[in-house]
């Protein structure tokens, strides 16, 4: 501990190939942070206020989008403020709080949407049993659930890591990840390896139940014109967002243990940052636009308040 106790900052690289065009990289990462916090607000305020909405899917989708802003507040701030500036460190205390925010974020959305899949699962091979199974004692269980595992993991990877003495201060990526600090102790690492694999194999597992069930799902759906027409409705969305997940996390997780000297920096930074960009993104708009509920709500409130403006 008395290594440890000795680095009180950690040096984050990836900005040295932006030098010259840090305006730039400051312009579209605040611009892309202010749509990602203004998509997923206006979707978490229209299934609010809406009281249609107010059903299991859309209460999901609203958890869903309210993760995303979670998990970006421990990325983009920070990032933006490495854009202004020429030093780029962290403190070893943020350090840890941003490990605990991005990784609770990542295995919060694998989770919800693991969560949207049985409901979609339920509502569509179960539609005579949906209202008895997703009432509303289930929905509150289910989002627990979702909520309570990932929160256990997540405090259980800190605290190993928090034990580890560190030799080193200097750690390859734009942000901090629990990989980037482990790789620094000074002593083995067998049980945060140990921890990590269990982490892994529990996310890949929810992975493969929810592809499992979409692919039930897709089953039933092509026996009938309705059911197509349902699934492309309400599930293309969520598959497009499990699978757009699962590819963007497996890129992070292979790049950041296995990088090649192949891959250009600001390539790397990109896979490494995608899965904190495409999906926050992604999702609000994806659903917002498919969904018809959610568009029909958008158009209501959209025409009350210009009514609203026009009387006034």
């Amino acid at each position: 501990m008395d290594n440890r106790s000795a680095v009180h900052v950690f040096t984050l690289s990836g900005l040295q190939e932006a030098r010259t065009s840090k305006s730039l990289y400051f312009g579209l990462t605040l611009s892309i942070y202010i749509l990602i916090i203004v998509v997923n607000l206006t979707l978490i305020i229209i299934i609010s206020a809406e009281k249609s909405l107010h059903e299991p899917m859309y209460i999901f989708l609203c958890t869903l989008c309210g993760k995303g802003l979670y998990g970006t507040a421990g990325f983009y701030p920070k990032f933006l403020m490495d854009l202004t500036s020429e030093i780029h460190v962290i403190s070893y205390d943020f350090c840890l709080a941003q490990i605990f925010v991005i990784y609770t974020s990542v295995l919060w959305e694998i989770s919800i949407l693991t969560v949207m899949a049985y409901d979609r699962f339920v509502a569509i091979c179960r539609p005579l049993q949906y209202h008895n199974v997703m009432n509303p004692l289930m929905v509150v269980n289910l989002l627990l659930l979702a909520m309570c595992f990932p929160l256990m993991w997540s405090v259980v990877l800190i605290v190993l890591t928090a034990r580890l003495p560190i030799c080193g201060s200097h750690i390859d990526k734009l942000y901090c990840d629990n990989w980037s600090v482990v790789k620094l102790s000074c002593v083995p690492t067998t049980k945060n390896n140990i921890i990590g694999i269990i982490v892994i194999l529990t996310q890949a597992s929810q992975a493969a139940f929810t592809l499992y069930s979409y692919w039930q799902i897709i089953r039933i759906c092509l026996k009938s014109r309705e059911g197509r027409t349902k699934f492309i409705q309400t599930c293309l969305p969520h598959l497009l967002t499990i699978t757009n997940f699962i590819i963007s996390t497996l890129f992070d997780v292979i790049y950041s243990r296995y990088r090649s000297s192949m891959i250009s920096q600001n390539l790397y930074n990109f896979l490494t940052v995608e899965f904190l960009v495409v999906p926050p993104l992604f999702n609000p708009i994806v659903y917002g636009l498919s969904l018809h509920k959610v568009r029909s709500s958008m158009l209501k409130i959209c025409v009350g308040q210009n009514k609203g403006v026009v009387i006034n």
